[in-house]
């Protein structure tokens, strides 16, 4: 078996080279992460990086996963690969029909234990936006994962949220908080980053429709499970003081 030394002289790059790929790849996953407020990195934009002064193809994975280390290591942070996935008409989750590799991304998500990341970094002054996304991204998720806009609406008129109401005590013009549910990739409950909602248009013969549906990090296994499990404790919470 080959040492990491040979492995990377097949390739026609020095340790030394490498660990300045590495460098260059953490501070652009970094950077990015804050520019973009959590948006996902394509794989393909940090295959760029490490390909543009070199053309062999097994390079970029060798890097990307040294940076995966080394941002846990030392910075405490896990660099989770996402796959995009388009949800069909049914509402189900499936992958996309391009090609695996550029369908990759990743987000950067902190390590920190809940009770630490609540105290010493959680923003107080989000509460409410984060309140508002939960109960948003809860109502698509119980619909199925994809639900038309007049009917997500509906269901936030029942709890006193209309889309005409711009001076709500809280959370100011709802309908602007709406689209920022969509905009925004933090949901800082979950101390998880990024885009949990999309809004796409589907012609259909009474003219075109509006859904909202869940994105990449909502469909993502352990933040489903998340959602789920908070669901749960309010159906149980509310069934419970039902019966009382």
């Amino acid at each position: 078996m080959a040492s990491a030394g040979e492995y990377l002289s097949q390739m026609d790059i020095s340790e030394e080279e490498k660990d300045k790929l590495v460098a260059e790849a953490i501070r652009y996953i970094i950077f990015k992460t804050h520019q973009s407020s959590g948006c996902p990195i394509k794989r393909e934009e940090l295959t760029q990086l490490v390909t543009k002064n070199y053309r062999n193809r097994g390079l970029p994975a060798v890097v990307i996963d040294e940076a995966k280390k080394k941002l846990s290591s030392i910075f405490g942070y896990e660099l989770r690969e996402l796959q995009r996935t388009r949800l069909s008409s049914t509402g189900q989750a499936h992958s996309s029909q391009q090609n695996v590799a550029d369908a990759k991304s990743y987000v950067l998500i902190s390590k920190l234990p809940a009770d630490i990341y609540r105290r010493y970094v959680e923003d107080v002054n989000t509460a409410h936006m984060t309140g508002f996304t939960f109960v948003v991204v809860s109502i698509v998720h119980l619909a199925g994962g994809k639900i038309p806009e007049e009917s997500l609406w509906h269901h936030l008129r029942r709890m006193g949220l209309s889309e005409s109401d711009e001076n709500h005590p809280v959370l100011g013009n709802i309908k602007h908080a709406a689209e920022l549910v969509v905009q925004q990739r933090c949901l800082f409950t979950l101390a998880l980053l990024c885009r949990y909602l999309q809004k796409v248009k589907v012609n259909a013969p009474e003219g075109n429709i509006t859904f909202y549906e869940l994105a990449e990090r909502a469909i993502d296994g352990p933040v489903s499970e998340k959602i789920k499990e908070y669901v749960a404790q309010i159906v149980n919470t509310n069934v419970t003081a039902a019966d009382s």
